[in-house]
């Protein structure tokens, strides 16, 4: 009955969490990729505001906080340094570091915004 789970058991030498301890180059790419498409979807929605509107132009802030913010304060994904692509802040490990890959939802989450001063 429990044999089949004392494969996996960390006495036993096996993996109890199964998480590949570095990223791999696909998931990198896939990354970038998101980030990318991120991006272009910033500068589309920012490009619309700035064709509705008869008295702006390109550069000039939309009077949108959180459009504005996304446009010119947000990093872009070829601006990032590869340490803050691949790596969020967290205050519980060694180095104030943790792989991306190791949160739950990473797919789904920003991490391109580190706390103040860090």
């Amino acid at each position: 009955m429990f044999g089949a789970f004392r494969s996996s058991l960390t006495l036993s030498g096996g993996y109890l969490w199964k998480k590949a301890p570095r990223m791999s180059v696909p998931q990198k790419y896939r990354l970038r990729q998101r980030m990318k498409q991120v991006d272009t979807n910033i500068e589309n929605i920012y490009q619309s505001i700035i064709k509705t509107s008869e008295n702006l132009k390109d550069g000039d802030a939309t009077g949108l906080k959180r459009i504005d913010y996304l446009k010119f304060e947000f990093p872009k994904e070829n601006e990032m340094t590869p340490r803050d692509k691949y790596t969020t802040f967290s205050k519980n490990e060694k180095n104030y570091r943790r792989d991306v890959h190791l949160i739950p939802k990473w797919t789904k989450k920003s991490f391109r915004e580190n706390p103040k001063y860090f």
